[in-house]
């Protein structure tokens, strides 16, 4: 979804501007939530992840630190378990980050994270978790850990292996998979795309993503202080550290691009500014869906040297 891979630089975030976002972070989630409010979930509280965050151990301690020194409730962290090599390993880790306040875990299990991850680290990953977080230990998503155990998987599995097998003996659950469990963004439709029916750009005219980019909760921020709301990989409302005037309201004037999206039509509208403003060809096998069309679009303005404060980080675009 975010084009995450090692192909990109090592740009960690800075842990004291990190920590300048979780303190305004802190204070926002002091008004949602009621006093005492500890939960972990998908949508509750607040989830360290990447890209991989134990690919910098450390970096993730001082997190961690940082959100229990600034009373942020609901700290998880999301993991592939590339790094559960070991009992011992697995378990001296997970200890010490509940000891300096780490709340759970999010377990990512798919059939993408496999194709690296031998699934056994996965298993034991899951098991060590539950001794150490009890309840808060989550899968994401259950329906690939059953699959991936009901088939005997053992390893790394190719994509190409899990698909045909998965086709063969329960072809009805592989098409409820594409459908429901792996949203069609960010790199998916690229990679994809063959396993999907696909429609021309004018089927999406209609759509507007005002919905997605106004939406209240499930946002990120990334390493480069982009607050990107829900799944919107590539669009910035603007600098995370200056949160307070993005929840306030952001200037379309300064943004167009958002501009278009939000309005009626947005899609349509910003089809045709690709087309008039940087010579944008229409796909001729379609596309999967409405945010494989908007990311189309936007990669290539990106491509066509397109300045547009909005989209961010670049990194996103030459990644896909």
């Amino acid at each position: 979804m975010y084009a995450c891979s090692p192909s990109w630089e090592g740009d960690w975030i800075d842990p004291c501007e990190a920590e300048k976002i979780l303190g305004k972070l802190s204070k926002i989630f002091g008004e949602k939530y009621p006093k005492g409010f500890d939960l972990v979930g998908v949508n509750l509280g607040l989830h360290l992840t990447g890209g991989e965050p134990f690919l910098n151990y450390g970096l993730l301690l001082k997190l961690t630190r940082a959100c229990k020194r600034l009373s942020v409730p609901g700290v998880f962290v999301e993991t592939n378990c590339f790094w559960c090599v070991s009992d011992e390993t697995t378990e001296e880790k997970l200890l010490r980050l509940k000891e300096e306040g780490l709340r759970g875990i999010l377990i990512s299990v798919n059939p993408f994270t496999v194709e690296e991850t031998p699934f056994e680290r996965v298993e034991r990953a899951i098991r060590i978790s539950r001794k150490i977080f009890d309840g808060n230990t989550m899968v994401y998503h259950e329906t690939f850990l059953l699959r991936l155990r009901s088939l005997g998987f053992k390893g790394t599995v190719p994509l190409e292996k899990y698909l045909g097998l998965v086709g063969c003996v329960d072809p009805v659950g592989l098409s409820k998979e594409l459908g429901c469990l792996i949203l069609p963004k960010g790199r998916a439709p690229y990679q994809l795309g063959h396993l999907y029916r696909k429609h021309p750009a004018k089927h999406f005219f209609g759509c507007s993503c005002l919905e997605e980019l106004t939406r209240g909760w499930h946002i990120h921020i990334d390493n480069y202080y982009n607050y990107i709301t829900g799944y919107c990989a590539g669009i910035s409302l603007g600098d995370a550290r200056d949160i307070e005037e993005i929840l306030e309201g952001v200037d379309l004037d300064d943004n167009p691009i958002i501009a278009m999206l939000t309005s009626s039509r947005g899609l349509e509208r910003l089809y045709r500014f690709a087309i008039e403003e940087f010579g944008y060809v229409e796909r001729g096998e379609g596309y999967v869906s409405k945010c494989h069309l908007c990311t189309d679009i936007r990669r290539h303005i990106v491509e066509q040297g397109g300045d547009f404060r909005e989209l961010r980080p670049k990194e996103f675009y030459s990644n896909l």
